[in-house]
C-alpha cells in the first residue's frame, strides 16, 4: 500500500523526517509559504504546496498527516483552515501527528514532568498551545498523535556559530533547567510512532540529560577550544521580552514512553554527543 504523508509547515523537523521516509518509497507534500522555498523542496523529493492551501483537495489520497504550524493570536491555522477537511478525511487516514511543545508544562522549578502531568503553562505561548491541543483532539475519530517537542538543535541549529561570532552570553538563572531533542532523534521518534500508531496518545520527545543552559555553552566552547564566554546574571542580562520568557520555566522531561511503547533508542541521549557529531558535521 502506498504512503502518503501531509506535512502541513514542512520545516526543520519535518524534512528531518521526510529525509527518512521518502527513501522507503513515500510520497510526502509539504506546505511553505514562500514561493521561492519550492525549488529547495523539490531537491529534497517533496512536492511543494504554497499556504494557504484547500485542505479537503490536499488530503485527497493521503494516509498520514503531519501539523508542525504553531498556532497563532486566532487559534491553530490548520484548523481555521481545515478542521472540516480533516474531520471528512478522519476514516481514511492511519495517523495524524501534531508537534506541540514541552512548555504545555508550566515551571516546575527544575522537578521532573512526564506525560500524565496536568499541563499548567504560566506564558501566553504555553496556553495557546494547551488550546490547540485541545481543538485537534476534539476532531472526532482523527487518529491524532501529540508530540511535545523540547528544545529543538541540530545541524545548523547549534551554539557553534555565536561562540565562533563572540555574541554567545551564559547567562546563569538559579535552579534553571531545559530538556533538548536532537532534529535526528525527534524524526525516528515520529516514524517510529507512524509504525506503530495508537491514536490519543501523548510522547515527550526529548534526550535523557536535562542541562543548565550555560553547560551546553561551556562543553561547546570546549570543543572549539576557546574560552567559554563570561556568565551574566539572568537579573541584569540585557534580553528581548521572547527571549527571557524562555527561563520562565524550569523542569526536566521525562522520556520514557518513547522508550517502552515506541522502541526507540536515541542517537544523541545528551548533549555532548550531539554536539560532537554535529560540530564534525560542519568541519568536515
Amino acid at each position: 500500500m502506498s504512503k502518503t504523508l501531509l506535512s502541513l509547515g514542512h520545516g526543520y523537523t519535518a524534512q528531518a523526517l521526510a529525509k527518512r521516509l521518502i527513501p522507503q518509497g513515500w510520497t510526502v507534500l509539504g506546505t511553505h509559504r514562500h514561493a521561492d522555498h519550492a525549488d529547495m523542496l523539490r531537491s529534497q523529493g517533496v512536492v511543494p504546496l504554497q499556504w494557504p492551501i484547500d485542505v479537503s483537495e490536499a488530503l485527497n489520497g493521503v494516509t498520514h498527516v503531519l501539523s508542525s504550524i504553531r498556532p497563532d493570536d486566532d487559534g491553530d491555522p490548520v484548523l481555521r483552515a481545515g478542521r472540516k477537511a480533516l474531520q471528512a478525511a478522519a476514516p481514511d487516514l492511519t495517523w495524524v501527528g501534531y508537534l506541540s511543545t514541552t512548555g504545555v508544562y508550566g515551571d516546575m522549578d527544575g522537578g521532573w514532568v512526564d506525560e500524565d502531568t496536568p499541563p499548567d503553562p504560566g506564558g501566553i505561548r504555553g496556553k495557546m498551545r494547551v488550546k490547540a491541543e485541545a481543538e485537534w483532539h476534539a476532531i472526532d475519530g482523527l487518529p491524532l498523535h501529540i508530540f511535545r517537542l523540547a528544545g529543538i538543535y541540530g545541524p545548523g541549529r547549534g551554539p557553534f556559530a555565536k561562540l565562533r561570532r563572540g555574541t554567545a552570553r551564559r547567562i546563569i538563572k538559579k535552579n534553571q533547567v531545559f530538556s533538548r531533542a536532537h532534529v535526528d532523534d525527534i524524526a525516528q521518534i515520529l516514524e517510529a510512532s507512524m509504525h506503530a500508531p495508537n491514536p490519543g496518545r501523548i510522547y515527550n520527545v526529548c534526550d535523557d540529560s536535562p542541562a543548565p543552559p550555560q553547560d551546553i555553552l561551556s562543553y561547546a566552547a570546549e570543543l572549539l577550544g576557546i574560552d567559554p564566554p563570561p556568565e551574566v546574571a539572568f537579573e541584569d542580562a540585557d534580553m528581548s521580552p521572547m527571549a527571557r520568557s524562555f527561563y520562565s520555566d524550569s523542569k526536566r522531561v521525562r522520556n520514557t514512553r518513547i522508550k517502552e511503547e515506541l522502541g526507540v533508542v536515541l542517537k544523541y541521549p545528551n548533549y555532548r554527543d550531539a554536539l560532537k557529531s554535529m560540530l564534525e558535521q560542519e568541519t568536515t
